[in-house]
């Protein structure tokens, strides 16, 4: 798909047009969650000119690649075709292991923050939690894509993780949640 022209002026009446070429309102589940996922990879894009470690921005670009392929799937809910592999699911799994063997435990919940970094992560990964949420509403539609789900929910972890991390690689400390007595 080439994008020859942005300004189509076919959506302002309130409809946009999806992948599969049909047509349905701006405040549809769907459009909803095609924001969302637009919105994550932003922010993700937004943390990633703050990260100097070459390794970790190649790994984050291709999280960036694999929320334009589930935008792909979003805008053709109706096709079969999976654009979102599930060995991409398993990538985040082993990820998360791998850094979280380096962490201490935790006892309380993290105040987000550290680095600017890690300060950036923690925002992208509040996003990912509101595309997941937004993910069951266009679900509860009747899409069967429960994979999506999935992924979302290992994202969300691996961003949690990432944050720990981060932090801990450039000796800085985490802030933990005190309890009101």
């Amino acid at each position: 798909m080439r994008i020859s022209k942005v300004t189509t002026k076919t959506g302002d009446k309130g409809e946009t047009g999806l992948g599969d070429g049909k047509r349905i309102s701006k405040s549809h589940p769907n459009i909803e969650l095609l924001g969302d996922i637009d919105e994550l990879n932003s922010v993700l894009g937004l943390a990633i000119t703050n990260c100097a470690n070459q390794d970790m921005i190649k790994e984050l670009k291709s999280i960036q690649q694999d929320l334009l392929n589930m935008g792909g799937e979003v805008s053709m809910p109706e096709s079969e075709i999976e654009l979102l592999s599930e060995n991409r699911i398993i990538f985040l799994e082993d990820m998360i292991e791998k850094m979280n063997l380096t962490l201490p435990p935790l006892k309380e919940f993290i105040l987000p923050g550290g680095d600017e970094f890690s300060a950036r992560i923690h925002l992208t990964r509040a996003v990912c939690r509101r595309v997941e949420r937004s993910c069951v509403t266009f679900i509860d539609t009747g899409v069967d894509k429960k994979h999506w789900l999935r992924y979302l929910n290992r994202l969300s972890d691996y961003f949690f993780v990432l944050a720990r991390f981060t932090t801990q690689n450039i000796g800085g400390s985490e802030t933990f949640w005190e309890r009101n007595s």
